[in-house]
């Protein structure tokens, strides 16, 4: 009898320590907030380290950064609460959006731009001239969960009715414009913005130091529509009092010197802009387009 006793005291206060709920943004319960991993993921989480610092000593909530290995494990993580706020690509965005309720909040600012482009380049010796020539071609995309380098390009050629020959993924915005300089692709499609007092600011411009002619040599024969840059993304039903804190939070980040130089070596990021989610509905026309939806572009 007593140790039917003792096994029911252990078994209560396992269910009871089990059914403690710890606070959201406390030490035992961070906010988690996931990035973009496009640079080496020991850069992301050092640089990172600083602006979170500043937002758990502005709002009084700790936070904890992980850096996912695909768009899917981070939307997953939002529909299971287990991903707070993501860094998310239009696309991404969109379909975080139809299945779990994610909302945008801030859209980066990038030397003033909130938007920018889709390209279409070949060489500058090429026949090509204009998007109908690229009928029958060999085109090189970037990757297909990419919004300026597939998904708004090939939208775009597929309403203009114009079918390329072969289609292939180079990998990358370097990648698909080596394509090209390299003669292994009639066409390539890259991200494009407007130059700057910096200079150009298209794809081409990472491969500058090891191509330093990559201008010279290819040319851009046309553009895609307007895109939304990428989202600073709340999941659904994250407390709103903590949300509007650290949305504040982070625009304040960007008025002292530390946060300006630590979002532009993280995300290249300026300024932000708040931000709806029907600002993305262009993503979403761009799928229609080509007849399908956000969830067969992530892996």
């Amino acid at each position: 009898m007593k140790s039917i006793k003792i096994i029911f005291i252990i078994l209560f206060t396992f269910i009871f320590s089990c059914s403690q709920k710890f606070e959201l943004g406390s030490k035992n319960n961070p906010v988690e907030m996931c990035f973009v991993p496009w640079m080496e993921t020991g850069k992301i989480i050092t640089r990172s380290k600083k602006l979170t610092k500043y937002l758990t000593e502005r709002t009084g909530y700790h936070f904890r950064v992980t850096i996912p290995t695909n768009y899917a494990a981070v939307i997953e993580g939002m529909g299971t609460e287990e991903v707070d706020i993501a860094w998310l690509p239009p696309f991404a965005y969109v379909l975080a959006n139809e299945k779990f309720g994610a909302q945008v909040a801030l859209t980066p600012v990038r030397k003033g731009m909130k938007k920018y482009k889709g390209e279409f380049l070949v060489r500058s010796d090429s026949d090509i001239d204009i998007l109908a020539d690229i009928e029958g071609k060999t085109i090189a995309y970037t990757d297909a969960a990419s919004t300026s380098g597939y998904i708004f390009p090939s939208a775009l050629l597929s309403q203009m009715g114009i079918k390329p020959g072969k289609v292939y993924f180079a990998g990358g915005h370097s990648q698909a414009i080596l394509a090209v300089y390299q003669n292994r692709a009639d066409v390539g499609c890259a991200y494009w913005s407007p130059p700057s007092k910096e200079g150009p600011q298209d794809g081409r411009k990472a491969l500058l130091q090891t191509h330093p002619d990559i201008y010279e040599k290819t040319k851009i024969i046309g553009y895609t529509d307007w895109i939304m840059n990428d989202t600073v993304t709340f999941r659904k039903d994250f407390p709103i009092e903590m949300k509007e804190k650290i949305i504040q939070a982070l625009i304040d980040y960007l008025k002292i010197s530390e946060g300006r130089e630590v979002m532009k070596t993280l995300y290249e990021i300026d300024d932000y802009v708040r931000s709806t989610d029907s600002d993305y509905d262009g993503v979403r026309k761009a799928l229609q387009a080509l007849g399908t939806d956000a969830s067969k572009y992530i892996r």
